[in-house]
């Protein structure tokens, strides 16, 4: 399965930005794409998500998480 990478808007909508194979060359393309937001908007952000196709990793960023309890240590 493939990371894909998505810049993610506050109002939940997902544009794809690419796909890779290996986690690294995918945390490493997040990382850069982060830091070439202007400072000051904050209106997306990019994410990176581990998913079968573009419809599940979709699917997967527009589920709202529970956060962890406070003093759980996983």
């Amino acid at each position: 399965m493939p990371y894909f990478v998505y810049k993610v808007f506050t109002n939940r909508t997902f544009e794809p930005v690419d796909s890779f194979p290996k986690y690294r060359e995918a945390k490493q393309l997040t990382r850069k794409l982060r830091t070439e937001i202007p400072e000051g908007d904050e209106g997306y952000t990019y994410r990176m998500i581990f998913a079968g196709s573009n419809a599940e990793a979709e699917r997967l960023l527009s589920q709202k998480r529970e956060p962890r309890p406070m003093g759980e240590d996983v």
